[in-house]
């Protein structure tokens, strides 16, 4: 049914950006590891987040302004976990819009089903737009996270810490991860149209690093039970060694087990935060 609320191709909640219908490929699991320097997928079980740029294979949910776009918020629930082989069937939809400061924000949901409807994920990736189309200048450089208010607190306490060795970010592993077309996060020359200095590592990538930390620590416990949700708070460029952390912060009782809840993030060789949020798994 048509409605006259919003003007022709207005992005807008409640927007269908459709979805497919595919199997789990070995190919897939192969390219992920490759995108993330993981080791994580092996005996035909998937990755967490195999498919962590499902929401961007239409980009119909994306406002017009693309100088300066960036990845803003990432939140996952996990289900059920899934093999090679199983059929998926994925949809996207709008499921808000704001803004904050001189940017607007829109949040593409995007769930995964197996063919009877059950579902499997959860996801809300939430992009945000310049407001203004600025003229000739870097709209983020790589001062930006030099500024005091880019310096994130890190969690205190003496609840458990889980840790990956640093992985070093390199041109191959932005190729797999958000190629193998030619965009912003694989080029220079298009990262620079849209006002970045240099290749932009796609934000996603951290998420899976942390997604990687706690299906090590958890397995079948977040595989089956994750929730996540964080905010990605500094860019990453080629070159910078990355290292997911997290820190048990309360254990909580949930039905027959329990429900561990940490603080979680990713931080540069310097220090500098890149992902910082939350997170849970049954454990």
């Amino acid at each position: 049914m048509e409605t006259s609320l919003f003007q022709p191709n207005e992005v807008h909640v409640g927007q269908d950006v459709e979805g497919r219908a595919f199997a789990v490929d070995g190919e897939d699991i192969a390219r992920y590891r490759a995108g993330t320097a993981s080791d994580v997928g092996t005996g035909g079980v998937a990755p967490a987040l195999t498919y962590h740029s499902e929401c961007y294979r239409n980009l119909a949910w994306y406002l017009p302004n693309l100088i300066g776009n960036l990845h803003a918020r990432q939140e996952w629930e996990l289900f059920h976990p899934f093999a090679v082989g199983d059929a998926i069937r994925s949809r996207t939809t709008v499921v808000d819009r704001y803004r904050k400061r001189n940017r607007d924000y829109v949040v593409a949901e995007v769930l995964l089903t197996d063919p009877d409807g059950r579902w499997l994920q959860r996801s809300r990736t939430h992009q945000s737009f310049l407001a203004e189309t600025p003229h000739g200048e870097m709209v983020v450089d790589r001062d930006r996270e030099r500024r005091a208010d880019r310096v994130f607190t890190l969690p205190e306490g003496s609840g458990e810490e889980i840790a990956l060795a640093p992985r070093v970010v390199s041109h191959a592993m932005c190729t797999a991860f958000s190629g193998p077309s030619r965009n912003y996060h694989t080029d220079v020359e298009m990262a620079r149209a849209l006002g970045f200095p240099d290749i932009v590592v796609q934000g996603m990538m951290s998420v899976c690093f942390v997604a990687d930390l706690l299906t090590t620590r958890f397995g079948t416990g977040f595989l089956a039970a994750g929730k996540l949700d964080v905010r990605l708070v500094n860019v990453i460029w080629p070159g910078d060694a990355i290292t997911a952390r997290g820190k048990v912060r309360e254990v909580a009782a949930e039905g027959s087990g329990r429900r561990v809840h940490l603080d979680v993030w990713c931080a540069k060789a310097d220090g500098t935060v890149t992902v910082i949020g939350t997170a849970s798994a049954r454990g």
